[in-house]
């Protein structure tokens, strides 16, 4: 069997961002020659997702408007973690939007249902960030 591992790493320009990471997942799966097994995908923050759906700009702001009614950034005060911070809302999206997605790789594509696509999902940003790529098989 054969293991293959990269670091994605990201510029994130706002607080709150969700980036479209399937090219870059794919071109290590090229890169890593695996026809069938496992790709893992996971954040490498705590206050950051990686989460698969659809690349459709009116969910996305769904997501945003549904994770701030859920977890509110503000009043800061309201949460017990932001003494000397004020992330604890980011901390409670991530939760809920999950740390990792593994999809299976199929004859050296990953198989995906009809429009699925892979997002890093940022909630405390504003600087650079990275997601683990982990792919096994053969």
């Amino acid at each position: 069997m054969k293991s293959f591992r990269r670091e994605l790493w990201f510029d994130v320009t706002a607080r709150r961002q969700l980036i479209n990471i399937t090219p870059e997942v794919n071109a290590c799966l090229r890169e890593s020659g695996i026809q069938e097994g496992l790709c893992l995908v996971n954040a490498m923050h705590i206050s950051a997702s990686v989460f698969i759906n659809d690349d459709e700009s009116g969910l996305h702001a769904d997501f945003e408007k549904w994770l701030e009614k859920l977890a509110p950034e503000k009043p800061h005060s309201q949460y017990a973690h932001n003494v000397g911070e004020d992330n604890a809302d980011a901390h409670l999206k991530r939760t809920i939007m999950g740390r990792e997605v593994v999809v299976a790789v199929t004859n050296g594509q990953l198989d995906f249902g009809p429009w699925e696509q892979i997002f890093y999902g940022e909630f405390d940003g504003l600087r650079r960030k990275r997601v683990l790529v982990k792919i096994i098989g053969e």
